[in-house]
């Protein structure tokens, strides 16, 4: 199984970071944010890891180069500088990505969620892995029922930006900027989303305070 970072957004509300530093090349306690996600994906037995980049995309292999200080390979899907959104961005990446499942994870969280897990996961269109609201999410996104996963009812959990998806899942669909919610609302609709809902730490770094409680899970 190979694994995606999604590194390709702009970070408006991080101004100024963002405006010399792609968000996932912030620092987290002296580390860059997405060097988390690559320890923890290598340490989980994946060798082949796909990146998207966009806004001062250059800078990310820049300060990541091939991958051989975590013993993987990067491959590197190039987006324009507006960035693809993430079903755009996954759509383009899927010929690096294999005939297979792969494993995905948004570049702008922090989390100890172990990627391990995910490797033996059965998944013929999507799985995803639902957290407690936080407080800026409080209403949450998705019901979570018996493993599956709906877009009605309640009590809903948030979408963790942590999911494995089935090349299937992207059929039809053309290049092009569009978000991956659309394709996975028509896949709920016929229950063929699976997810699970995990309790550790998480934090979506996307705002000045979330960073600094990122931060402090990191210290914990």
């Amino acid at each position: 199984m190979r694994a995606m970072i999604l590194a390709a957004g702009r970070g408006k509300r991080l101004r100024p970071h963002t405006d010399t530093l792609p968000k996932p090349l912030l620092p987290v306690r002296g580390k860059p944010l997405i060097e988390y996600h690559l320890e923890a994906l290598a340490a989980a037995g994946f060798r082949e890891i796909v990146i998207n980049r966009g806004h001062l995309g250059e800078r990310l292999p820049e300060a990541l180069g091939d991958g051989a200080r975590w013993g993987v390979t990067i491959h590197w899907s190039v987006e324009p500088p507006e960035a693809l959104e993430t079903g755009g961005g996954l759509h383009q990446a899927l010929p690096l990505l294999g005939s297979g499942p792969f494993l995905a994870v948004n570049g702008d969280i922090w989390t100890d969620y172990p990627f391990a897990r995910l490797r033996s996961v059965k998944c013929d269109y999507a799985h995803l892995v639902m957290i407690p609201n936080p407080p800026h999410n409080g209403n949450g996104d998705f019901r979570l029922a018996g493993g599956r996963l709906h877009a009605d009812g309640e009590p809903r959990l948030t979408y963790s930006g942590i999911a494995v998806y089935h090349p299937r899942l992207f059929d039809g669909c053309t290049a092009g900027r569009f978000s991956v919610v659309p394709l996975l609302l028509d896949a709920m609709r016929e229950n063929i989303v699976t997810g699970e809902r995990y309790d550790g730490a998480w934090s979506d770094v996307g705002t000045p305070e979330r960073l600094a409680e990122a931060e402090a899970l990191a210290a914990s």
